[in-house]
């Protein structure tokens, strides 16, 4: 962090510049008589545009207002006579208008405005008006220039003269730019100088441009075109000022001379105040180097710059010290030459003492005094009001001697403006000075009662503007003490200010200022407030970060509570602009996911209306390297190859690694490999290759951030082919079946074939150095060999062969024919039929067809093994156990005969299980565990056992086909032991989740603490004990104990500092002693050291997959907050939580069942490692069930559906009525009659007289609708029995009894009963 200092004020800053003012002249108020004083004025050489209107600005103030004149060419200018010409109002400015034409080269000349009123007339500069001028360049034919290579050459512009004077450079035709160095180079007169012309300066033409600053015209002349005559025009070059190059071109080597300036000397003379520009141009063979000496000391410090390739020495605001005598030196190998040149400093006037206006009373003195200086020395000139003074009429009271007029005894009426004009050959100086005599009481010209803010410790001024005449004393007074102002810490000036050069806070309060003449006195008041100065306490600090990170730059800023802070950041010095990835903040700036265009200064500023404070850190962003690039195989050869590379960029973490791999495309195509490694300070090694392989190479660089992209892969090389130097590793044999041996080995890579045609020699033979060798040649990695007995040894060897030769002599490795693995499975095939019936498995029968009791597996698959397989055959013997302490155990066995084994011999086992816990009522689980003790060996260890336990062990041996037979069962216990943490299982019991030490803060006053029993007591639990002890940073309070029951879990602590943190030591204890301890500590007050705002009370309300979290706090409104979650299995997230009340947040798709760990912390701070709570969200989901019926939506739903049945039904009575008669009788098995017609037959006519059968229907013989197809009938669904009707008849017809319907063939048509059909009728 870099802290600005010395503390900027805006009050500071104000008062250096009001400094000066200090002790100018005091100003007369515009409300008094005064003469005319010139305010504003053109330059006095005014070049105008041609195209604008042209105005000649001049302006006064005075008491009367003044008026204006003007004269031209020193005679008066008439502008009423010109209409053309006009002046503004209440000013003397001259406007020129050319809009109803006109030239204005008509207007050219010099001109001088005079203000005037009653007391005297003011007088401008003389302004010298021209019109800017650019013309055409004259026509001109330029011929073809031959020169000789390596001549020199100048090729001349000759600009046409404008106004102001063009800027000249050179080009082609085809508008490229001249290339420039200190060969070829243009000189300040515009002509293109070369020191020697080569041939190729003949490629292009040169054309010289002139640009025009007021018409922004750029004018071009007709080109040059060279033709360079060489004496070997054949031999390419294109190196310029190759030492060796002129000699290999035939050109002679010349010693320097100047092309300008000429000869060995010159002179140039200079104006005080301008820049001086010297100049030298040599030719010469090579081109000369130019340096710059000035004689009899050294070149000007701090004000000359070299130029043009050090042809021109610039000298910036010269002086009369800095004439004298200058020389270049122009040199190269062949030698050097100097030019001198002589330097006169002259002058224009310029002010000594310039006169200032002066008031006088009636009967005072005064003087003016007009002192200029120059060279040659200026002649001065008085003029009173526009008239040589030697012309006015005489004034007793006034005496002219030479630079200066006295006054003496001034009288009212003698008020005047006075010119005094210096000049000599090279300009002049002209100043107007009034002399007004006034009788004026005092007067206080400030606002009263003036408020004064400044900054404790800063310098400060109060002000007091005055006028009288005779000129008032003025004096300062505090609180309306009598003693005057006036030294120590207070100055006075002149003009009426009150100088502090340190305010205080002492120095607050009420300052009057009184000014006094002969005529009266006036006095005012000015407050001054004195405030604390705008400070940084926490400023940004440097910081390296890496891309996507979230670095904070603090600012915290301490001010003056009575003044508005504003806090601004800039980055690299300009406004920076908060985007969606940077938050500000009160005290500081966050930037989320930092990216590379991050890096930089970043400046944070405060300011008030009063002062400002600023800090700057530099922000360094880490990325991954950028890619290597230009990868180049160099130094070829059979086994090597250097490759080279460029680095890329760094991203500001230095690279550490260069990793360079290598794909093949024979092998493994497109499968890139590591190949080396090499240091980050290296672009270059010598990589070794090997036979027979077409390499292709990238590189990858790796800084602490990663791994950069690898670069683009190198261009092939191909190695050529040898035999192989190395035989396949890994060579095994073993037998997959009883009569064979399967020999296996690691397959050499690309990088080690060497050669095409890769294969494999494999040569084997019985452990019997009189057997003989057996080979085969095979290409892939695996051979099996048939027909071999049980479980016998073999020498293997395994050799590799190419089309180039074969590798050494292989190494000779054991294997072992296969053992009888068939055996034991004929044997468990065979078992399935014990005792039930031959040929059937048992699984295949009904439990209750099977004969005979089934044994449980494992004692069948042992029987099976002693009668069918090669198992071992004897179990150890002699098995004795010595409890070593309450979690292990030392064994000891007789081992078994090798000839009992029936293979090779791989390990003992010792099967343990806990049988049960010596405590009450504790379940334990009874799984089998089992300990190796890997070959021919007697004894060993078996720890992680529980302590205070009952435990059963048995011993086996094994082979490659497995266990032997089981030893005798032995019991053993566990004795007593120190308990596990709380809540937490025993060591080396490697079972169990247990939940945690939980610490909850309700409240700032107290701290609530809650464990579990511990999962494995590991004996008699007798209580627990608890030591904790208050910490603040690195300050510890004692230490306080408490002890508890074995049944009490809580525990609820006062605090009696709401500040400190506590942080506790809890151990169940037994009777052998304390368990292991667990240390937890209250969650974190975060941002204690400043303002003491925490987090408490954090409560989580989970379900199966979500979780309400809320909590309280006392930080500042608008504080933004993180919820940190994480899982038992360790998955990790973050969840931001905008400012809110209350403040809460819900986490969902949460997992079942599982514990979680909760963090709440600030957005700018991180979590404290002990400050979270725990929650476990419940197995399954639950959700509240409701009665659907009394739902509003299935209500209406069930409405709708009955009003459209109910809708349906009454179509279809609407339909039934046209149908016909719909008979009723009370006796359901007789026939209607056809003509049965007349109500009293018991029937009603539902229709009209002219109701017509339905369409698509036909009518039968006894007047009834036949249906075309049979209806269904109820009774065609049913039981059988007779149709079932209401007594109001509404449904007969349409069901009948089956009889019935076959007698009279269907009385209906079926599309009278369709609630379709009856829609489709109503249409």
């Amino acid at each position: 962090m870099v802290l600005h200092r010395p503390h900027l004020t805006c009050a500071g800053i104000a008062f250096a510049l009001y400094l000066h003012h200090l002790v100018s002249a005091i100003e007369v108020p515009l409300d008094l008589p005064q003469p005319p004083t010139i305010t504003k004025q053109s330059v006095k050489d005014y070049i105008v545009d041609p195209r604008d209107n042209i105005f000649i600005e001049c302006e006064a103030k005075g008491n009367p207002v003044p008026t204006f004149s003007w004269t031209r060419n020193g005679k008066f200018f008439n502008v009423a006579k010109d209409p053309k010409v006009s002046m503004r109002r209440r000013s003397g400015t001259l406007v020129i208008d050319f809009h109803s034409g006109g030239r204005p080269e008509d207007y050219e000349g010099e001109y001088q405005c005079f203000a005037r009123n009653d007391y005297g007339t003011a007088l401008s500069s003389k302004i010298h008006l021209q019109v800017s001028k650019s013309p055409l360049w004259p026509k001109e034919k330029v011929d073809v220039i031959e020169v000789d290579e390596g001549a020199p050459l100048s090729l001349q512009c000759n600009p046409p003269p404008g106004l102001p004077s063009p800027v000249i450079f050179w080009m082609s035709s085809s508008m490229e730019p001249i290339h420039q160095d200190k060969r070829v180079s243009q000189g300040q007169n515009g002509d293109l100088y070369f020191s020697n012309v080569m041939l190729q300066d003949a490629q292009t033409d040169y054309s010289c441009n002139a640009r025009f600053h007021f018409t922004h015209t750029i004018q071009q002349k007709n080109p040059y075109t060279l033709k360079v005559k060489t004496k070997k025009p054949h031999n390419e070059t294109s190196l310029r000022n190759h030492t060796d190059m002129y000699s290999a071109r035939g050109v002679t080597e010349t010693t320097p001379s100047f092309m300008y300036p000429y000869g060995t000397s010159s002179s140039q003379m200079v104006l005080r105040g301008v820049d001086l520009l010297l100049e030298c141009i040599a030719s010469g063979v090579p081109a000369p180097d130019i340096m710059w000496y000035k004689k009899g000391g050294e070149l000007p410090a701090g004000k000359t710059k070299l130029e043009n390739f050090n042809k021109a020495l610039r000298i910036s605001n010269v002086s009369e010290e800095d004439s004298g005598e200058y020389f270049c030196l122009a040199s190269n190998k062949m030698g050097s030459i100097r030019h001198t040149i002589s330097v006169r400093v002259k002058a224009a006037p310029y002010w000594l003492d310039e006169p200032q206006n002066l008031i006088l009373a009636p009967g005072e003195d005064g003087r003016l005094v007009c002192r200029a200086n120059g060279n040659p020395k200026p002649a001065i000139q008085w003029l009173v009001n526009g008239e040589p003074i030697e012309a006015s009429p005489p004034n007793p009271s006034r005496e002219v001697a030479g630079d200066t007029i006295v006054f003496r005894d001034t009288q009212i009426g003698s008020s005047a403006v006075y010119q005094c004009n210096a000049s000599n050959e090279h300009g002049y100086l002209l100043a107007n000075a009034f002399v007004s005599v006034l009788d004026v009481p005092p007067r206080i010209l400030a606002p009263r009662n003036q408020l004064i803010k400044v900054i404790q410790y800063n310098r400060t001024r109060l002000d007091c503007p005055f006028f009288g005449s005779p000129i008032p004393t003025l004096r300062w007074f505090k609180n309306g003490q009598g003693n005057t102002l006036d030294g120590g810490n207070y100055k006075a000036h002149e003009n009426g200010s009150l100088e502090m050069n340190m305010a205080r806070k002492e120095d607050q309060g009420i300052y009057t200022c009184v000014a006094t003449n002969i005529l009266g006195k006036a006095e005012a008041q000015v407050r001054l407030e004195v405030k604390d100065p705008t400070r940084i306490v926490r400023g940004p600090e440097d910081q390296v970060v890496k891309r996507g990170s979230m670095p904070r730059l603090h600012c915290r800023v301490k001010h003056d509570p009575t003044l508005k802070l504003t806090v601004t950041w800039l980055k690299d010095d300009a406004p920076l602009y908060i985007g969606n990835r940077m938050k500000k903040e009160e005290d500081g700036l966050t930037i989320y996911g930092v990216a590379e265009k991050d890096q930089g200064d970043y400046t944070c500023v405060a300011s008030t209306e009063l002062d400002k404070d600023s800090a700057k850190a530099y922000l360094t962003v880490l990325e991954r390297p950028d890619r290597p690039r230009d990868l180049e195989l160099t130094d070829l050869a059979e086994r090597s190859v250097r490759l080279t590379w460029i680095p890329g960029d760094d991203n500001n973490s230095p690279i550490t690694d260069y990793i360079v791999q290598f794909e093949e495309d024979r092998f493994q195509p497109g499968t890139w490999h590591n190949h080396s490694r090499y240091p980050g300070s290296i672009n270059s090694a010598v990589l070794s290759l090997s036979p027979y392989v077409n390499y292709q190479f990238r590189v990858i660089a790796v800084n602490d951030v990663g791994s950069s992209l690898p670069s683009v892969p190198s261009e092939r090389y191909q190695t050529n082919g040898a035999r192989p130097e190395i035989n396949p590793t890994g060579v095994q044999g073993a037998g997959t079946q009883k009569n064979n041996m399967e020999i296996t080995w690691t397959p050499l890579n690309a990088t080690q074939a060497y050669g095409p045609n890769l294969r494999y020699i494999v040569r084997w033979r019985r452990r019997d150095p009189r057997g003989s060798w057996y080979n085969e040649t095979v290409k892939t990695p695996r051979h099996v060999v048939w027909n071999t007995p049980i479980y016998v040894p073999y020498e293997i060897k395994v050799q590799a062969e190419n089309d180039f030769g074969r590798a050494p002599e292989p190494d000779t490795v054991i294997g072992y024919s296969g053992e009888d693995l068939e055996s034991l499975a004929k044997g468990l095939r065979e078992y399935q039929v014990v005792r039930g019936e031959p040929g059937r498995a048992n699984s295949r029968l009904p439990p209750q067809k099977v004969t005979g009791v089934l044994l449980p597996m494992s004692q069948r698959v042992g029987d099976v093994g002693r009668k069918h397989s090669r198992n071992p055959k004897a179990a150890p013997t002699d098995v004795r156990i010595r409890v070593l302490n309450s979690t292990a155990i030392a064994l000891t066995w007789t081992r078994v005969h090798l000839d009992t084994i029936q293979g090779q011999l791989k390990e003992y086992r010792a099967y343990f299980w806990r049988d049960s816990s010596l405590l009450k009522n504790l379940w334990v689980s009874k799984k089998r565990q089992y300990v190796s003790f890997p070959g021919d060996r007697n004894r060993g260890i078996v720890s992680r056992l529980f302590p205070y336990s009952n435990y059963k062990l048995e011993m086996v041996v094994t082979n490659g086909r497995g266990d032997g037979p089981r030893s005798e069962v032995k019991e053993f216990p566990t004795p007593e032991g120190g308990t596990s943490s709380p809540g937490f299982p025993a060591p080396r019991a490697g079972a169990g989740t247990a939940p945690y030490l939980r610490i909850r803060q309700p409240n700032l006053e107290s701290i609530n603490l809650e464990w579990d029993h511990p999962e494995h007591p590991n004996g008699v639990l007798t209580g627990y004990n608890l030591r904790y002890q208050a910490f603040n940073g690195s300050k510890t309070g004692r230490t306080l104990v408490e002890n508890f029951s074995p049944n009490q879990t809580r525990f609820t602590l006062q605090r009696t500092d709401p500040i400190s943190r506590y942080r506790f030591f809890l151990r169940a204890r037994t009777q052998v002693g304390d368990g292991e301890t667990i240390v937890e500590e209250s969650p974190a007050l975060l941002n204690e050291d400043t303002n003491g705002s925490s987090i408490w009370d954090i409560r989580a309300l989970a379900n199966s997959n979500w979780a309400n979290i809320t909590w309280s706090h006392n930080y500042s409104a608008g504080t933004d907050f993180v919820v940190k979650y994480i899982t038992s299995n360790k998955t990790e997230k973050s969840i931001p939580v905008k400012a809110q009340t209350p403040s809460s947040v819900q986490l969902a798709n949460l997992t079942p069942g599982m514990v979680y760990k909760l963090w709440v912390f600030p957005i700018w701070s991180s979590p404290s490692e002990h400050s979270y709570i725990t929650f476990t969200t419940s197995s399954a989901y639950t959700k509240n069930h409701v009665d659907i019926a009394t739902q509003g939506w299935f209500i209406g739903l069930m409405c709708a559906i009955a009003l459209l049945v109910l809708i349906l039904l009454i179509v279809c009575f609407i339909k039934r009525s046209r149908g016909g008669k719909y008979p009723v009788r009370d006796n359901k098995d007789e026939h209607l009659n056809p003509e049965d017609k007349n109500v009293e037959d018991g029937s009603f006519d539902y229709s009209d007289e002219d109701n017509k059968p339905l369409p698509n229907s036909q009518t039968s013989l006894d007047g009834t609708i036949k249906q075309q197809e049979s209806d269904d009938s109820l009774v065609d669904y049913g039981e059988g029995g007779e149709g079932q009707f209401n007594e109001d008849g509404s449904f007969i017809g349409q069901y009948t009894v089956k009889k019935d319907k076959e007698e009279t063939e269907g009385n209906e048509s079926s599309e009278a009963t369709s609630p379709v059909n009856a829609i489709y009728s109503l249409a």
